[in-house]
């Protein structure tokens, strides 16, 4: 992966993340244009993002915290979180990204 993001899920319960569904690359080629569009690769960041899960998306995703504000990664996170699939899991879930930096 180009742009090394950790990407972990979940509330209450783990939510299955069902990367199958996207081509090869497709996921993580998203994942790195966002971050690239809205953050800078070399900085490092923890955002948790609080979202509502419906039909294997996210949607109306809202910014809980951002450990570096002001550096585009709220936005890097809101648009990795619309691209994010989710299945079997409805309703409000908290979402946490950390971007390590260094790319």
């Amino acid at each position: 992966m180009k742009y090394p993001i950790a990407i972990a899920a979940g509330l209450a319960a783990s939510l299955f993340v069902a990367q199958s569904t996207f081509a090869a690359g497709g996921f993580e080629e998203a994942m790195g244009a966002c971050l690239s569009k809205h953050a800078n690769t070399r900085d490092a960041a923890q955002v948790m993002l609080e979202c509502n899960a419906d039909g294997g998306k996210l949607s109306a995703c809202k910014v809980v915290s951002d450990s570096a504000a002001g550096k585009g990664f709220d936005k890097a996170a809101v648009c990795i979180a619309e691209k994010l699939p989710m299945a079997g899991k409805t309703g409000a879930v908290k979402v946490p990204f950390r971007f390590p930096g260094g790319a």
